[in-house]
């Protein structure tokens, strides 16, 4: 067996950057998502925002001259990573936001650090639990907490069910995260990564669209439902999941899922910029939380201090 010549996972300048803008793309999702749902049925919005994706995804591997892999393992991880990575979560997610609001949905989404580290911690042996990424999960949380407020607090009387779809998709992407370091071992670039795993949800969800929803018989969609469902494909699906796989390959499903304590920072700058919402006191505060559980989290402050 050869000797693992990998380089070493880490979280520097450029993948700290490519995390930031990966937040901004996801985040703005659940604000497509919020858009969509008025006029088209949870089936079909995710159909349309994979199949496209992968149309998308597709054309820039062929157009690049990225090879095509071929081999049965790689396309069966594929449709691992999809299930775990699209179908499931976009399905739970598109279905709670029929009930909640997307700020919430996103606040609710960003528990997915908190199952990370624990099946990371459990299944990879390079990524086990230390006190100080532990702390920096909890941080981090704790700031999301703040961030929703009485609002959480008084959550379970109010779409229970669709709150814990949510979870459920955040479960769905720890998963997810974990099972997709393989790509890195079968060496398979990050872009046809991402178009295979779009491509294979396709190819699970269309067939659902088509048998339950009846695309054909539903009412024309607004304007704005169809540039929401473009946007969520091109650019918080496609665009997003080239980002996210080089993150994968460079830092770790740990470091990846930090995102989604970002993503709701985003929800919530998006809510005050294009839906007059107010930037609360508590929100600053949640924010100050996430940063320093960022900051736990990546261990490069915490070991400066005691040097200087």
């Amino acid at each position: 067996m050869k000797p693992d010549t990998q380089p070493p996972l880490k979280m520097g300048a450029s993948e700290w950057l490519m995390l930031l803008g990966l937040s901004v793309l996801w985040g703005g999702s659940f604000l497509f998502v919020g858009v969509a749902v008025r006029d088209l049925p949870t089936l079909t919005i995710v159909g349309l925002r994979v199949w496209l994706a992968a149309l998308a995804l597709w054309a820039v591997v062929v157009m690049t001259g990225r090879p095509v892999p071929r081999r049965a393992a790689v396309w069966g991880a594929f449709l691992g990573m999809g299930l775990l990575n699209n179908v499931i979560p976009f399905v739970l997610i598109v279905h709670g936001q029929q009930e909640i609001a997307s700020g919430l949905a996103s606040i609710l989404n960003a528990t997915t650090p908190l199952f990370t580290v624990v099946v990371a911690g459990a299944l990879l042996p390079d990524e086990r639990m230390s006190a100080p990424r532990v702390l920096g999960v909890l941080a981090g949380f704790a700031g999301v907490v703040v961030m929703i407020g009485p609002d959480l607090a008084g959550g379970p009387g109010r779409g229970l069910a669709a709150q814990l779809s949510i979870l459920g998709a955040a479960l769905s992407y720890a998963f997810a995260g974990v099972f997709g370091r393989r790509f890195r071992r079968m060496g398979v670039d990050p872009v046809t990564t991402a178009a295979g795993q779009v491509g294979a949800s396709s190819l699970l969800l269309v067939p659902l669209v088509l048998a339950i929803d009846r695309p054909w018989a539903l009412p024309m969609p607004s304007a704005g439902a169809v540039l929401a469902v473009l946007a969520l494909a091109l650019v918080s699906t496609a665009l997003a999941y080239i980002l996210y796989f080089r993150i994968l390959a460079r830092a770790g499903a740990t470091n990846l899922v930090l995102v989604t304590f970002l993503i709701p920072v985003w929800a919530v700058l998006l809510g005050v910029g294009l839906l007059d919402e107010r930037l609360e006191p508590r929100h600053l505060a949640g924010m100050l939380l996430i940063g320093l559980g960022l900051a736990a989290i990546d261990g490069r402050l915490l070991r400066r201090l005691p040097a200087r």
